[in-house]
């Protein structure tokens, strides 16, 4: 076995993920979030520990067996990986049930929201449930006894599940103690109970109470001696050789449902149950001890995220806010865009500034007699989206219409192949980008016809195309005509539907072409001029940080002498504040209300201060296996907003920052109460609700 890597230089990947999950959990404990916002913090760490397991630890245990002795940069095994990441995952996971048992349902159950267990139920609700089992679990629940002719049953990727201990014999003689119950997933995982039987105002039971209460109406003549929950998690990386298959459409939607069966990787069960029924499943599924959660309470409580909606109580929920608009999309009540955006760039900001001018966009190049074609390309967009129902009326028209479909958008895969099969139904053009290439980049382009010439108009964003995550992702979106600038992304366009080699491009940096080295020459031309006693500056944000050649880089300049902030929401591998290595970096972590999800690159660059926005992280994959633009913000003025809206604002922030130290560790930062500032709440303030930018 080879020696390893010192590896001292960074921080490992899985580590920093649970990290960043400790912080999304503090906003869970945080007493001055809202309770039904506090619910949901907690929902939102169970669902971003689903996809880490699902992605991230299947990963590591593929390595694991495969006998992968390679080190990472950080240093380690894969073995080692896993082991610390399971002690750290159950640690986060034990803490997350602490925050819902101790402090999240007493204090719903003080503001009349009760989750009742079923020794608090009375009468007339016991009669109610039973009612609701018989109507509605009953007909849909298939129970499977295990047998030499049931096997275990090959249970769905996070689905609610049951054990059942039971005795006696069935109607065939069979005396199998042990049967499967899997609770559809059509069915709610919480009930709220009607108003004339409820205690309080809302009383919710959750489904696993209500199949407890009544297993024994599904094994006749049999006693039930334990009902157990359980949940199993499984590698959901969809296996399609694109050198191989012929048509990827095809291929992905014959994989689709193999994602549900893929190899178990975590085991959750609820705390009642017993030691030898937990070692039954984990045998069953082919598990160990690292691999199993025992939790106090519900198994799945990403299922909760449905329960704030139901409640009518604005108290225990963040404020409603109404995205403003820059006033030149304020002035007149038929917009038209176009017009506009000869006249000057614009600059949305998303949440605080709404993204009903991009759909506008897309809406009007569609019904426009003018537009005689429109390009786009399609990550995320959600099953149910107005840019794509105009992208289809478009191409309904006669326009040229070209889209970009990237299949492979982990979780997004069915609603994307869907999209594109009614884009094909009515003539537009669909490409699925390059084979080994994700294409994540966000842009659309309109070629209008105007005083017997073409013109181009185009949208570029940090952010997908889809109007619901719009509204808590932060992003920002640049509409420009800008010539050299929709030359640049139709050379992209063009790449992504043809063949031929990538041309020059004059303002857009591409993956996996030119993003990096040029981002390599950003910092290094900051670095030189810290070296000839010039002022020099690098502030950035991002989700995540994890490319060795960018970090090195990073780490030269510090050691030159430039002042570099980063603003990293999730996982940071460089290690800040060393010295003799790192001692001029600072790294934070932004978490709040909103996701923060733009991504930002500002160089001081000898006083030109380059500004350029992007949809890409510094990871390897957004460097070389993805399709990627970084384009620059060009109008002095919208620079300007985005220096401040973007990047001093949050460096300002001391009560929603949390600062990493050299080890990997974060300490959220603090301030006297006259002294609070929150990037997010200012940003609202200025952007949603008053005041709004003349550009």
């Amino acid at each position: 076995m080879p020696n390893p890597p010192t590896g001292g230089q960074f921080i490992n990947r899985e580590l920093g993920q649970i990290e960043f999950n400790r912080r999304v959990l503090a906003q869970a404990d945080n007493k001055d979030n809202p309770l039904l916002e506090r619910l949901k913090f907690l929902c939102i760490v169970s669902s971003n520990l689903d996809e880490f397991f699902e992605v991230r630890v299947a990963g590591l245990k593929e390595q694991i067996t495969l006998d992968t002795h390679g080190f990472g940069p950080d240093g380690m095994l894969p073995l080692q990986v896993f082991k610390l990441v399971s002690e750290q995952a159950h640690s986060l996971v034990a803490r997350q049930y602490q925050v819902l048992n101790q402090e999240v349902l007493p204090g719903l159950a003080n503001e009349g929201i009760r989750f009742l267990r079923r020794a608090a139920w009375n009468d007339a609700q016991r009669e109610w449930i039973k009612t609701f089992f018989f109507r509605e679990l009953m007909p849909v629940l298939t129970p499977i006894g295990l047998d030499i002719s049931h096997p275990f049953p090959r249970v769905l990727n996070k689905s609610l599940n049951f054990a059942v201990e039971l005795e006696g014999k069935d109607a065939f003689g069979r005396s199998s103690g042990t049967a499967i119950v899997q609770a559809p997933r059509v069915l709610p995982r919480v009930i709220l109970l009607p108003g004339e039987i409820s205690t309080s105002e809302y009383n919710f039971v959750f489904l696993s109470s209500i199949l407890h209460a009544h297993v024994g109406e599904l094994f006749s003549g049999m006693s039930v001696l334990g009902c157990y929950q359980f949940r199993a998690t499984r590698n959901s990386d969809l296996f399609v050789d694109e050198e191989e298959v012929k048509n990827l459409r095809v291929a992905l939607q014959g994989e689709l449902p193999q994602r549900h069966f893929g190899n178990a990787v975590r085991l959750e069960v609820a705390d009642n149950c017993p030691q030898h029924m937990a070692d039954f499943l984990l045998e069953q599924l082919g598990l160990s001890r690292d691999d199993f959660y025992q939790v106090e309470g519900p198994v799945n409580l990403v299922r909760l995220m449905q329960v704030p909606d139901r409640i009518e109580r604005p108290n225990l929920k963040y404020p409603p806010f109404i995205p403003g608009l820059p006033l030149t999309l304020q002035k007149k009540k038929a917009v038209d865009i176009f017009q506009i955006i000869r006249k000057n760039d614009v600059l949305l900001h998303h949440p605080y500034q709404s993204f009903q001018p991009v759909i506008h966009f897309i809406q009007q190049a569609s019904t426009d007699p003018d537009v005689v074609a429109i390009k786009q390309t399609v990550y995320r967009t959600g099953t149910d989206s107005l840019v794509m129902t105009a992208l289809i009326a478009a191409a309904s028209s006669g326009k040229e219409v070209t889209v970009v479909v990237e299949l492979l958008a982990r979780f997004d895969e069915e609603a994307n192949i869907n999209w594109a099969s009614r884009l094909e139904e009515v003539g537009a053009h669909v490409v699925y980008g390059v084979v080994g290439h994700k294409t994540h980049a966000k842009m659309a382009m309109v070629v209008r016809r105007e005083d017997g010439k073409l013109r181009r108009y185009v949208h570029v964003s940090t952010g997908n195309y889809h109007p619901s995550t719009a509204r808590f992702y932060t992003d920002f979106g640049l509409f420009t005509c800008n010539e050299e600038v929709c030359a640049d992304v139709n050379e992209v366009f063009m790449q992504l539907t043809g063949l031929g080699k990538a041309g020059k491009l004059k303002h857009l940096w591409q993956s996996p072409f030119s993003f990096h080295s040029q981002m390599l020459i950003a910092i290094d031309k900051e670095a030189q001029n810290a070296r000839a006693g010039k002022p020099a500056r690098i502030i950035a944000k991002m989700n995540a940080l994890l490319e060795p050649e960018i970090i090195k880089a990073l780490y030269a300049a510090s050691a030159a002498g430039v002042k570099i902030d980063l603003i990293v929401r999730g996982v940071c591998a460089l290690r800040p504040g060393i010295t003799g290595l790192s001692e001029n970096i600072r790294v934070r972590s932004i978490i709040g209300r909103f996701l923060e999800h733009t991504r930002i690159f500002y160089f001081r660059s000898g006083g030109a201060h380059a500004m350029y926005l992007s949809s890409a992280d510094w990871m390897d994959r957004n460097f070389f296996r993805r399709i990627e633009i970084c384009f620059p913000v060009l109008d002095t003025r919208l620079k300007k907003r985005v220096l401040v809206e973007g990047l001093n604002t949050y460096l300002r922030d001391n009560t929603q920052a949390w600062e990493m130290d050299s080890n990997g560790n974060y300490r959220l930062r603090s301030a006297r109460a006259s002294k609070k500032f929150c990037a997010q709440e200012t940003l609202l303030a200025e952007l949603a609700v008053a005041r709004q930018p003349e550009i």
